[in-house]
C-alpha cells in the first residue's frame, strides 16, 4: 500500500490519474524553509514521509511517499506567499525571468529504507504588467502554492515556456516517482 504523506490535492489527482492505489495521511512534520533549494525539497519530503512512517504501523511492502515543491530564483527559495501583498511581490519578481521548480520526492519503506530524488523544471515567465499581476492575484489561486501560481490553472497564462517535467510543476513528477519506486507500476 502506498501512503501519501501530503494534503496536496494536485498530488492526489496525479496518483489517481496514473492508477496508483493510495491512502492519504497528512504529515505533521515541521518543514525547513531556508538553505540550498534542492536540499530543502529533499529534506522536507523526507521529513514528511518519516513522520507518517513513524506514526503508522506499516505492513511489509508498504511505502510512504513524501513530496515537496519550491521555486528557486536567483539562489533563493520562494515558498508559499503568506498574503496578497507577498503574492504580488513574488509575481513582480518572477515576471520576465527564469526560475526553477524543484520537486522533492521521498519514499520510506516499511523496512526503514529511504529513497529520494530532486527534480528540476525550468520555467520562464513572460513580462507582466502590474494590471496583469493584480488580475492573477485576485483569482486567489496563488494561495497555498509554492511560487504563488498554479500552472495547471490560470497560472498557465503567466508562463512563456518550460523545459522539463510539467507534472513536477503541478506537484509530482510521475517519471521520477516510478524510477524511485518501480513497484508502483502494476
Amino acid at each position: 500500500m502506498l501512503i501519501l504523506a501530503s494534503r496536496s490535492p494536485q498530488r492526489r489527482a496525479i496518483l489517481e490519474q496514473i492508477g496508483v492505489e493510495f491512502e492519504v495521511v497528512e504529515s505533521s512534520a515541521e518543514e525547513v524553509e531556508s538553505g540550498d533549494p534542492a536540499a530543502v525539497v529533499v529534506e522536507n519530503s523526507l521529513l514528511k514521509a518519516r513522520a507518517v512512517a513513524a506514526e503508522r504501523e506499516l505492513a511489509p511492502g508498504d511505502l510512504v511517499l513524501g513530496a515537496d515543491t519550491v521555486i528557486a530564483h536567483d539562489g533563493d527559495v520562494i515558498g508559499k506567499p503568506p498574503g496578497t501583498a507577498a503574492a504580488r511581490a513574488v509575481m513582480r519578481r518572477l515576471a520576465g525571468t527564469d526560475h526553477q521548480v524543484l520537486g522533492g520526492i521521498a519514499i520510506v519503506g516499511a523496512d526503514g529504507s529511504e529513497r529520494t530524488v530532486c527534480v528540476a523544471t525550468d520555467v520562464s515567465f513572460r513580462p507582466l504588467t502590474d494590471a496583469e499581476i493584480d488580475l492573477y492575484v485576485a483569482t486567489g489561486e496563488w494561495q497555498d502554492r509554492s511560487g504563488g501560481y498554479a500552472i495547471q490553472q490560470r497560472g498557465a497564462t503567466l508562463v512563456e515556456h518550460i523545459d522539463g517535467d510539467y507534472l513536477n510543476i503541478v506537484g509530482l513528477s510521475v517519471v521520477e516517482l516510478l524510477k524511485l519506486a518501480p513497484e508502483l507500476r502494476r
